[in-house]
């Protein structure tokens, strides 16, 4: 099955499921849905950021600080970030740490999110069909780029709301 004709979890304003659509028309009526979000983390403390393919029916193209996608129709949070490690960075049996849960929308998506991080160092095996390429960049290098190239707005609001967490600890 190709990913536009993907079956997609679509939830309401609580983020509770209310039903199912296939990718496209998620995407044609900007349907409320879930989506996961993974910072993957060398030992150092870079992340993995993938260029998206042009082929990419959302932000085309752009830089994306984190790992993820949709929550296909009948799939835990958990079960989707697993999923999409593996098949965007073939990144397999890592332990995940759950990071927070959020609303994000903009003019293209509307989207209940669940952000998790993962500390990962071994071969990368990217889907053609999604990843361009991937580059290690910290995150001072990733907020810098972002004045002038395009990330996804969704990805820098995690990484955004990670930072200010890890500041907030720190205070």
């Amino acid at each position: 099955m190709n990913a536009a004709n993907e079956i997609v979890a679509i939830v309401d304003a609580r983020n509770t499921e209310v039903g199912a659509a296939p990718r496209w028309r998620m995407r044609a009526s900007r349907l409320l849905h879930r989506s996961t979000y993974i910072l993957v983390f060398n030992p150092e403390g870079a992340l993995y950021v993938q260029k998206r393919t042009m082929t990419k029916d959302v932000f085309p193209g752009y830089y994306d600080p984190a790992t993820g996608g949709v929550v296909l129709a009948g799939e835990s949070y958990e079960e989707s970030a697993r999923r999409e490690l593996e098949e965007e960075m073939g990144i397999r049996q890592v332990p995940l740490t759950r990071l927070s849960d959020f609303y994000f929308a903009d003019e293209r998506t509307q989207v209940w999110g669940a952000a998790f991080s993962c500390v990962y160092e071994g071969p990368l095996s990217l889907q053609a069909e999604e990843v361009e390429s991937v580059s290690l960049m910290t995150m001072d290098e990733i907020f810098h780029r972002a004045r002038t190239e395009q990330f996804t707005p969704d990805g820098l609001y995690v990484l955004q709301r990670y930072r200010e967490n890890l500041s907030a600890a720190v205070s």
